[in-house]
């Protein structure tokens, strides 16, 4: 009789944090580990519910051999103090904020040294990753800082080859210095184009159209997200007041008497 070896079993995820980003996350990893989620914020009901995980305590969520942040970046710091306790030696802790040199330092201060860190912000969300609508994660990117430990880049390396996504090796402070540009602008401008609404539907041009397909990917992200893009990254500020100041600039240009076709006035 020919012996089968028994199935390896599955690796297990814990996830803190279920909300629209923690159940994206649950959506796509549960094909390929067993999860528990903890939320405190959410009823005991609704987690049970969850057909991709299971529903635990924040102690049952720290045994698991990886534990995913998808908290607030403002909440960060209270929940690492109150998991960092419970989690065991090799662990890998993951997160997957907005910003990363501010939650990176509170990663490595509130975890004990013998904890693996990693340090992810997907560059896409619920609406930009389909809204679970049959559509897949591949080819979408994701920026990854490998705080500490060997772990990280193996969960890199699964995050390439088994979601398919194009893995964007970077440091907290790089990531958070592009991401001023990229996230505070497009926020920036989508916020104040919300504000202006109700604006034209039909007669429109494709630029036109292409501008609110961006408005509408991030016009439901929760609060905290656009004030952590905003207000936690170190970086955002200087970048909003140049664009702050080159609108001014555009303006007084446009409204001037003497402006008739010439010269870009931004033009350097």
């Amino acid at each position: 009789m020919v012996s089968v070896p028994p199935p390896s079993p599955r690796l297990s995820i814990g996830l803190v944090g279920f909300g629209a980003f923690g159940r994206l996350i649950a959506r796509h990893l549960a094909p390929y580990a067993a999860l528990t989620i903890h939320d405190p914020y959410l009823p005991a009901g609704r987690l049970a519910a969850e057909p991709t995980a299971v529903a635990g305590d924040l102690r049952s969520v720290a045994a698991c051999p990886v534990v995913i942040l998808a908290t607030p970046v403002a909440s960060l710091a209270e929940v690492v103090r109150a998991l960092a306790p419970h989690l065991r030696p090799g662990t890998l802790v993951v997160d997957v904020g907005s910003v990363k040199a501010g939650p990176a330092a509170i990663l490595r201060a509130g975890l004990p040294a013998q904890i693996e860190i990693l340090a992810t912000h997907p560059l896409f969300g619920p609406q930009s990753a389909g809204n679970g609508a049959g559509h897949g994660l591949r080819g979408l990117k994701i920026a990854v800082c490998p705080i500490r430990g060997r772990r990280p880049l193996r969960a890199a390396a699964f995050l390439r080859r088994g979601l398919g996504l194009d893995v964007i090796l970077t440091t907290p402070e790089a990531h958070d210095r592009a991401m001023a540009s990229v996230q505070g602008l497009t926020h920036l401008i989508a916020k104040v184009l919300v504000a202006m609404e109700p604006l034209p539907t039909r007669m429109t041009t494709r630029s036109f159209d292409l501008l609110m397909q961006a408005v509408d990917m991030v016009r439901h992200d929760a609060p905290d997200v656009f004030h952590a893009i905003e207000r936690a990254n170190p970086h955002a500020a200087e970048v909003r007041q140049r664009f702050f100041a080159l609108a001014q600039q555009l303006d007084a240009a446009l409204s001037a008497e003497t402006l008739d076709a010439g010269p870009d006035p931004l033009a350097s």
